[in-house]
């Protein structure tokens, strides 16, 4: 999805439309680009007040979200505040996961190196 300060004309008329006609649609957009805003811009220390921001709305499932973050809130603070990531890791993780399930009751080393790129 485009960043919304590089949608074309109609695109930007279209979300201004939508977000004039529902509230909660609004609301939501606001919380999201506050989100998006420290993940961007790391920073992490804001996200307190934006979980209790988003648990005073009404929006029951934006509140369940925030809430979440709650259980390991040092975590996701550091990940929205560090430069490190494990993303390389986990991908390859993922990868090697994806290819045991595809392979799974198959045998033999031979369609294991066919499979492998």
């Amino acid at each position: 999805m485009p960043h919304p300060e590089h949608l074309r004309d109609d695109g930007a008329d279209k979300l201004h439309r939508l977000r004039e006609r529902n509230s909660d649609l609004d609301r939501l957009t606001l919380h999201v680009r506050k989100f998006a805003a420290m993940m961007t811009g790391r920073y992490g220390d804001r996200l307190e007040v934006w979980i209790a921001e988003a648990e005073q709305d009404t929006l029951a499932s934006l509140a369940s979200f925030a809430r979440n973050f709650r259980r390991d809130l040092g975590a996701v603070r550091n990940g929205l505040s560090l430069p490190h990531s494990s993303g390389a890791v986990e991908g390859n993780i993922n990868r090697l996961k994806m290819l045991k399930r595809q392979m799974f009751g198959r045998s033999g080393l031979d369609l294991l190196r066919r499979r492998w790129p």
